[in-house]
């Protein structure tokens, strides 16, 4: 897998591919179950954590997403969209780096609260809600030299693998990238 260099005008972006299609060789062993599982993210990390799970909301602003995202949202690359990054801790060791695209026609009605989560984990939102759905997995890896690394707050020279999905909410989209740091390893093996 490599990543691939900016699109237009945009910062260098991961190289996503479908997760499904992924040969078991390409995904790390330790790191695979986490990637591909379709639960709830939030739900599992507190089941290992034993109540010691914690939400750290690092920014949430309206900016740009990467074209990517924006390509993965339907969205014009040029919208600006409500972008949230958290990190996901088990008692003081952050184990996920999470970004969130919410575009702002998906801030509408009900949907209005994802703007006030703070601290609560989003997935509390998205798989308390029977109507929702979710798009396939895709699995990409980023070196230290890429901005979502440096994001994710590693100090190390690790490849982090992440995963994201596009999730749909009242009929409204919106796509969640989660990055597995490695103080996951240490503390969930």
């Amino acid at each position: 897998m490599v990543m691939k260099k900016s699109l237009g005008h945009h910062a260098f972006e991961p190289f996503w591919q479908p997760g499904a299609q992924l040969r078991r060789a390409e995904l790390p062993d330790e790191w695979r179950d986490w990637l591909l599982d379709q639960g709830s993210l939030t739900r599992r990390l507190q089941q290992h954590c034993a109540g010691r799970f914690s939400v750290e909301l690092l920014c949430q602003r309206l900016q740009r997403p990467m074209l990517s995202e924006a390509r993965a949202l339907g969205r014009p690359a040029t919208e600006l969209a409500l972008v949230r990054q958290v990190r996901l801790y088990c008692e003081q060791q952050a184990w996920v780096f999470a970004r969130t695209i919410i575009p702002l026609p998906s801030l509408q009605g009900g949907l209005q609260r994802l703007t006030r989560l703070g601290t609560r984990p989003l997935g509390e939102v998205l798989f308390a809600d029977p109507k929702m759905r979710r798009e396939p997995v895709e699995v990409t890896r980023i070196g230290p030299q890429h901005a979502l690394h440096r994001l994710a707050g590693t100090d190390g020279q690790a490849i982090l693998w992440g995963r994201r999905s596009v999730f749909t909410l009242q009929q409204r989209p919106l796509l969640v990238s989660e990055f597995f740091l490695p103080g996951l390893l240490e503390g969930s093996g």
